[in-house]
């Protein structure tokens, strides 16, 4: 009989589901690992919810504190909704171990030092416990004055803890400027947590595993959160990991002219990029997808960045979607995404939750304008979108992106980034002047792998939905928005009263 394959050690898991993620199930038992990041990054809400996974596992847990009260520690617990009772807190920066240490002939950074690491050993051969925080380095960095005495106790408690078979996280707050390389060469493993400052709206957290000996990991940086109940990471998506058979398909609008105009539907798997100026009725075309596919008994999931969740179902029933009562048939979800509130990381899982777990079919990003006000580079958001759309394409999904275009008519229109490109099908919107009115012009300029209208059609929104025009055959120059008329007006839409146009 031939040998199994080795399964490998057993993991210890965060109780973070994102980080056990990012980790590949968690950590590896017995050995030591290096929490780095500046004063509020979460190092201690991370510690104390890997503690509390261990005990609810069975597992013995100690908190070793010099830089926190276990009074302040009960309080960030409380916080968060949970108890400490299951876990063994050891305090100690108490004042009766430093009046002591300072009655001695010594140096007290000597005496210190030995007591702490003496306490520190005593209580873990007590509790004997198998998950084991040091929060943090950077008084134990201070006690020791110099940095070779300093590596050597940390690798004599390595030494002990693994002695013992105890997993250990050592909390730094980073008080070298490029951080301890010879620390981070003692270690199993090195998490690194970071605060970013934006210009505007809230802080954004990020994570990075700076190494994990022998285990293959989810490389670069993963967003996080702080909430009530622990941190939530939001680990980086990776396309390829998601690539699957899918059956092609289209996506019909319902609107026969439209769907003639691009070729018989929106391919599944693909994404449609809708382009236009302010008031051009890009989301009212979006909207029109959505609705169609609810009707059909598909779920959408739609994300609007700029439009109240108000304005949005008042103008979708003024047309006669009926897209307030798919929200509460459960077929589409609409979530109002705060781009000053939510990071390109939190978006992103909020959009692969919405595939895997409702298994949307159809997803709508209204617009790509808030997706980039949520970056916090510009360079950063082309990739992110790329693995956005590449993923989205493997689970078949159809995709439709709303673009707001700077200005109205001519050729001072302008994108706030060329995104274009990545886009399978780009739908184009303009305004244009003709018989005494602005008009809007639909056009398909693109489509990967099939056949489409490379006509000029007029588009109207009326009380009764979309209207779509025969070719604006008689008209030259109409994208540029003041067209040569070349012939009769009755190749235009009829007024919006029935009236001929004259």
């Amino acid at each position: 009989m031939a040998d199994e394959p080795d399964a490998g050690p057993v993991l210890m898991p965060t109780g973070i589901e994102g980080l056990d993620d990012v980790l590949a199930g968690g950590f590896p038992p017995d050995r030591l690992y290096l929490i780095e990041g500046d004063p509020g990054t979460g190092k201690t809400t991370l510690a104390l919810q890997y503690l509390l996974e261990g005990a609810r596992r069975g597992e013995a847990g100690l908190y070793i504190t010099l830089s926190e009260t276990s009074e302040e520690l009960r309080e960030v617990a409380k916080s968060h909704g949970w108890s400490l009772d299951a876990l063994a807190l050891h305090e100690l920066s108490t004042p009766e171990e430093l009046a002591m240490a300072e009655e001695t002939i010594f140096h007290p950074s000597e005496v210190e030092l030995g007591e702490t690491v003496r306490a520190i050993t005593e209580h873990v051969s007590r509790v004997k416990p198998a998950r084991v925080v040091f929060d943090s380095l950077s008084e134990m960095r201070l006690l020791a004055q110099n940095p070779l005495r300093f590596r050597r106790q940390i690798l004599a408690l390595k030494q002990f803890f693994i002695g013992r078979q105890a997993t250990v996280l050592l909390l730094d707050d980073l008080v070298q400027v490029n951080g301890d390389a010879q620390l981070r060469s003692l270690a199993h493993g090195v998490l690194k947590l970071e605060q970013l400052f934006p210009e505007y709206g809230k802080e954004r957290r990020r994570l990075r595993i700076v190494k994990m000996r022998g285990r293959e990991y989810r490389g670069g940086y993963h967003d996080f959160v702080i909430r009530k109940g622990g941190l939530a990471i939001f680990p980086r998506l990776i396309s390829a990991e998601y690539e699957q058979q899918f059956t092609p398909g289209v996506l019909a609008s319902g609107v026969p002219e439209l769907d003639a105009l691009v070729g018989g539907g929106l391919d599944r798997g693909t994404s449609t990029l809708v382009m236009g100026p302010a008031g051009a009725g890009k989301s009212v075309l979006s909207t029109q997808y959505a609705a169609a596919a609810a009707r059909r008994g598909e779920a959408v999931a739609f994300f609007t960045f700029e439009e109240g969740l108000g304005t949005m179902f008042a103008r979708a029933e003024s047309l006669g979607m009926g897209l307030q009562e798919h929200v509460q048939s459960g077929r589409v979800t609409v979530q109002k995404v705060d781009p000053a509130e939510l990071s390109p990381g939190e978006f992103a899982y909020r959009v692969h939750q919405a595939v895997e777990q409702r298994q949307a079919r159809v997803v709508v990003i209204d617009s790509l304008n808030g997706y980039l006000n949520a970056m916090p580079e510009e360079q950063l958001l082309t990739p992110q979108l790329h693995e956005l759309l590449a993923y989205l394409g493997h689970r078949g999904v159809a995709t439709l992106l709303v673009m707001g275009q700077h200005g109205f008519l001519g050729s001072g229109m302008q994108s706030p980034v060329d995104v274009s490109y990545l886009a399978d099908t780009v739908i184009l919107i303009r305004y244009f002047e003709a018989m005494g009115r602005v008009r809007r012009a639909i056009s398909l300029i693109k489509r990967r792998g099939g056949a489409y209208e490379e006509t000029i059609r007029e588009y109207r929104i009326e009380p009764d939905g979309i209207r779509i025009g025969p070719p604006l055959e008689e008209f030259q120059g109409v994208l540029t928005g003041v067209p040569l008329y070349q012939g009769a007006a009755g190749t235009l839409l009829a007024g919006p009263k029935g009236e001929k146009e004259t």
